[in-house]
């Protein structure tokens, strides 16, 4: 249960997908969607993304998000429910959260992290972010 009630169960279900469509919203109110990877952290959903990210830009201005479960390409079903909630970016859990992704994700995780390393010539600096039910 979450400071604010009952985790809605559309909600806690999206800590069990394998990609989430995470929409975040421009200083326009234009909606903006991405596939990302997602873990459940009590009752919390975290992401880890690049700091440079468009999306880490955009929460900073407008916390709002929906999410939907989707593929991997960000296809999202027409059934699919969408969740709001808030995200909130938190530099400091990046390794808490680094630790969740890794452990849902495994063997898919570390071949991502190696390619993005190979062909970025390094590994980019990421972000943790926290969301909660709106």
């Amino acid at each position: 249960m979450s400071a604010a009630g009952p985790v809605p169960a559309a909600f806690a279900a999206l800590g069990e997908a394998s990609f989430v469509s995470l929409t975040t919203y421009r200083r326009s109110g234009a909606a903006v969607s991405t596939p990302v990877w997602v873990a459940a952290d009590g009752d919390d959903l975290v992401v880890l993304t690049p700091s440079a990210s468009g999306k880490v830009n955009r929460l900073r201005h407008d916390a709002r998000v929906e999410l939907r479960p989707c593929s991997r390409r960000g296809a999202v079903a027409p059934d699919a429910p969408t969740v709001a909630g808030r995200a909130a970016v938190e530099p400091a859990s990046v390794e808490h959260v680094r630790g969740l992704v890794k452990a849902k994700y495994g063997l898919e995780y570390r071949v991502f992290m190696l390619v993005e390393r190979i062909i970025a010539r390094g590994e980019q600096e990421r972000l943790g972010l926290r969301i909660t039910p709106a």
